[in-house]
């Protein structure tokens, strides 16, 4: 018993590591792309271009994606969304011509529409329903943390060259790679794979799709886009409001966001799993939603350094609560479908980033407080969404 359990501890940091180093990857190129914008000589337009190859391939391939996780296992899609990720990596620094860089961002799409729904599938697979919030809340912990460091390990790897963080970037997706190929082993066995790959052989873009709907996900998946779009549609923004608004340094708004993204973690990985067995997903869902809808609507009218961090750390924790929260409540209504559900959660998160920032954008250029505005709605609607969540009828789907 003994040695499972340390064995069980040596795959969830395997997991937790790999996760960690591909946000970590994508936090290293943060202080570099102005740098490499203009060395490029690209536009703002194209750079917005390229996040959105990334985001709209990542859209595109996690259905698909997700049904490869339960017919091929988690363990070979783990290793080639990080191999993939090494290789998007290492050509966006060796890149000469912007069409390289598109190629190099779809690939980072593909990575992550691989990896994700797998490593979310893999803790679900090793994990009992009591155990899993808090690997979900590590899990969301080690990407809050993967951005938090990347940012500062960049920008000292940039006195290098500014294209020494994507060679780095792709050195560490290289290694965890081969860890994973030696370490990891597929948590399903042969009979369990061959059971659910025969159901998802069955299953088509538009099945997937359909299936999301039903009432069992349904509400859960729309809370995912809620998410997913609020969030972005706060964060795009948020640098040039707070430089805008009120005259904030590059290191004031470092100093922000890299409290703030510490708080979350730092709640995620020591209470966000006490949280869930007190008051369950659901009411956490909606008081994050509740605190991220005022909050919001708060950040148009408050003033001083002081308050909007405090104000900043609180919505930034509510988002990185309903994150676990939503992924947690979707593991467990997925029974033996874990691809299924990862795949359709990644798909479900990428239509929100894709949409997110272009209308906070354009809504920023109108009044810079309606993007702020803006989230608060979103939210709101999230929380009408959780009222139609009828638990009795859904604990009854689950067990038939």
């Amino acid at each position: 018993m003994q040695k499972s359990i340390r064995e069980q501890k040596t795959v969830l940091i395997i997991l937790l590591s790999n996760i960690f180093i591909i946000f970590l990857g994508v936090g290293l190129i943060i202080p570099i792309m102005p740098s490499f914008k203009d060395e490029m000589h690209l536009s703002g337009t194209t750079m917005g271009y390229l996040v959105s190859a990334f985001a709209v391939t990542q859209l595109v391939i996690s259905p698909m994606a997700g049904r490869w996780v339960d017919q091929y296992g988690r363990k070979i899609m783990i290793i080639l969304g990080l191999f993939l990720f090494g290789v998007s990596e290492l050509i966006f620094g060796l890149a000469q011509h912007v069409s390289i860089l598109y190629v190099s961002r779809m690939l980072g799409g593909i990575s992550a529409a691989f990896t994700m729904p797998a490593v979310t599938a893999y803790l679900a697979d090793i994990t009992s329903v009591r155990e899993r919030p808090k690997a979900m809340g590590y899990m969301s912990a080690a990407i809050s943390t993967g951005f938090i460091i990347g940012p500062a390990v960049g920008g000292f790897i940039a006195e290098l060259g500014i294209r020494a963080p994507f060679y780095f970037a792709a050195a560490i997706a290289f290694v965890a790679c081969a860890f994973s190929i030696f370490i990891l082993k597929e948590p399903l066995s042969k009979e369990e794979l061959q059971e659910i790959s025969a159901i998802s052989k069955k299953s088509s873009f538009l099945g997937d799709i359909k299936k999301s709907l039903k009432p069992v996900y349904l509400v859960a998946f729309l809370l995912v886009l809620v998410l997913a779009f609020g969030l972005s549609a706060y964060e795009v923004v948020f640098s040039w409001f707070t430089d805008i608004k009120f005259g904030f340094t590059p290191k004031d708004i470092a100093v922000i966001i890299t409290i703030s993204s510490i708080f979350g973690a730092l709640v995620q990985l020591f209470l966000f799993d006490k949280m869930v067995q007190k008051i369950g997903e659901k009411r956490l869902i909606q008081i994050s939603l509740i605190v991220a809808v005022v909050l919001a609507a708060l950040s148009t009218v408050i003033k001083g350094f002081v308050v909007i961090l405090l104000v900043t750390s609180f919505i930034f924790l509510a988002f990185d609560l309903l994150r676990p929260a939503l992924t947690t409540f979707l593991s467990k209504s997925a029974g033996k479908e874990q691809g299924f559900v990862a795949g359709m959660n990644s798909t479900y998160t990428s239509l929100g980033t894709i949409f997110g920032p272009s209308i906070s954008g354009a809504l920023f250029d109108v009044n810079i407080n309606y993007p702020y505005l803006f989230a608060a709605v979103v939210m709101f609607i999230g929380l009408l969404l959780s009222v139609l969540w009828k638990e009795d009828k859904m604990k009854q789907a689950l067990e038939q």
